[in-house]
């Protein structure tokens, strides 16, 4: 993580404290321009007017700070339904549910695999009735999405 991403974590867990909202993740990323991504969950769901309070406050925190030198966009969405799963607790809660595991390289003739997640440890990802699968090798865990 970025000395950008784990400054404006702390920031958003000042902003976040006393509330229902959760962060999800941060990203501080350079496409045509730079991005600061931030995605807040909570039960239910968020919706644009929790986007833009949050956007806001965070907005005029940084201003007050200022972390990030030079010119970026601001972005403050919800995860999305496909999420990906990165910390620990995200691997916690939804667990029983079926997860989409992308690797780094063909396991077995497979780079792309989908199970129930049953858990995450140090060293293994498990999905039910599957081989543990070395944390090293995987690139990507999101929620699977049936169409």
């Amino acid at each position: 993580m970025s000395k950008v991403e784990s400054q404006v974590e702390s920031l958003m867990a000042e902003i976040l404290a006393g509330t229902d909202y959760e962060l999800v993740d941060v990203e501080y990323v350079k496409e045509r321009d730079w991005y600061l991504r931030v995605f807040v969950d909570k039960a239910g769901g968020i919706d644009l007017d929790d986007c833009q309070n949050i956007s806001e406050k965070l907005g005029a925190k940084l201003d007050e700070v200022s972390i990030i030198n030079g010119a970026y966009i601001l972005e403050v969405s919800s995860p999305g339904i496909d999420r990906i799963l990165k910390k620990d607790k995200d691997f916690i809660r939804e667990a029983g549910k079926v997860v989409d595991v992308t690797l780094y390289a063909p396991l077995d003739g497979k780079k792309f695999l989908v199970g129930e997640l049953e858990g995450r440890d140090e060293k293994f990802l498990r999905l039910k009735d599957a081989e543990p699968l070395p944390r090293e090798k995987i690139a990507q865990v999101r929620l699977h999405i049936d169409f």
